[in-house]
C-alpha cells in the first residue's frame, strides 16, 4: 500500500508508520493450525502447541482477549504469527503517521491492547484498542479515529486512499469499515473503527489484493464481537 504515497506530507507520515508498526514487543510464533493469542506468562511459550488460547491482560483487566483471535479470521486469511502489546504506544493506522492510541486518548484510557497478525498471504492485520473511563470519552475517541480515516478518503487521482464508509451493528456495538484502494484503483485491504460501550478499536487489513470487501467486513464483524465480549 506504499507504492503510491510519494508526494504529499501524508505519504511521508505513512512511510514512517510502516517502520513503526514493527513492534519492539515479544514476538509469539504460532502455527497455522491451532494458532495462539499472545500471553504475558513466559511459561506459556513452552506450551504454545496446545489448543487453549492464552491472553495478555493488563492490571486493569483489559487485554488481548478483546482483540481478534486466530479462529476469527475468514476462510482464506490464515494467521501464522502474532505480536501483542499493552502499552498503547503503537502507530494507529496508515493515515495517522506516528500518532498512537496513547496520544489520541491523552493517556487517559484504563487499559490498552494491540496485536499485529502476520498472515501466510504476506498480508497482515493490525488492531489497536483502548478502554475509556466513560462511554462519553469512548464516543469522543471513536469520532477522532473516524476523522483520521476520513482524512485519507479525499486524495488526488492516482493516490492510495480509503473508500466510502460502511456501517454494521453487532453484539451491542457499532463499526464503520472502509476499503483501501491503490492508486490504480485496485483494492488492497481496508480499515474499521469500532466502539462497544467504553471500548474503542481500530483494525486494519493490509495487502489483501482480492475479494477484500468480504474479508474486511468479516474482520470488522469478528473484531466487534470480541470487543463487545
Amino acid at each position: 500500500m506504499t507504492e503510491n504515497r510519494t508526494v504529499q506530507q501524508k505519504s511521508v507520515r505513512r512511510n514512517r508508520l510502516a517502520a513503526a508498526a514493527c513492534f519492539a514487543a515479544s514476538l509469539i510464533t504460532v502455527g497455522v493450525v491451532g494458532a495462539q493469542s499472545a500471553t504475558a506468562d513466559p511459561a506459556a511459550h513452552s506450551s504454545a502447541h496446545n489448543s487453549v488460547h492464552r491472553t495478555a491482560v493488563a492490571a486493569s483487566g483489559f487485554g488481548s482477549a478483546a482483540l481478534v483471535q486466530s479462529q476469527d479470521f475468514p476462510k482464506g486469511l490464515n494467521p501464522v504469527g502474532a505480536t501483542v502489546e499493552l502499552t498503547g504506544r503503537e502507530g494507529l493506522s496508515a493515515c495517522s503517521g506516528e500518532e498512537t492510541m496513547s496520544d489520541l486518548t491523552k493517556g487517559q484510557a484504563t487499559g490498552y491492547a494491540s496485536v499485529t497478525w502476520t498472515l501466510d498471504s504476506k498480508a497482515n492485520l493490525h488492531e489497536l484498542a483502548a478502554n475509556a473511563p466513560t462511554e462519553a470519552a469512548a464516543a469522543t475517541w471513536e469520532q477522532q479515529l473516524v476523522a483520521l480515516v476520513q482524512d485519507c478518503q479525499d486524495e488526488p487521482a492516482g493516490h492510495w486512499h480509503y473508500g466510502e464508509a460502511h456501517t454494521l451493528t453487532a453484539a451491542g456495538g457499532t463499526a464503520r469499515w472502509y476499503l483501501a484502494h491503490n492508486g490504480d484503483g485496485t483494492v488492497s485491504g481496508g480499515v474499521a473503527v469500532l466502539r462497544s460501550g467504553t471500548r474503542v478499536a481500530l483494525v486494519e487489513l493490509n495487502r489483501q489484493p482480492t475479494d477484500a470487501s468480504p474479508y474486511v467486513e468479516g474482520i470488522a464483524t469478528a473484531a466487534l464481537n470480541r470487543l463487545s465480549s
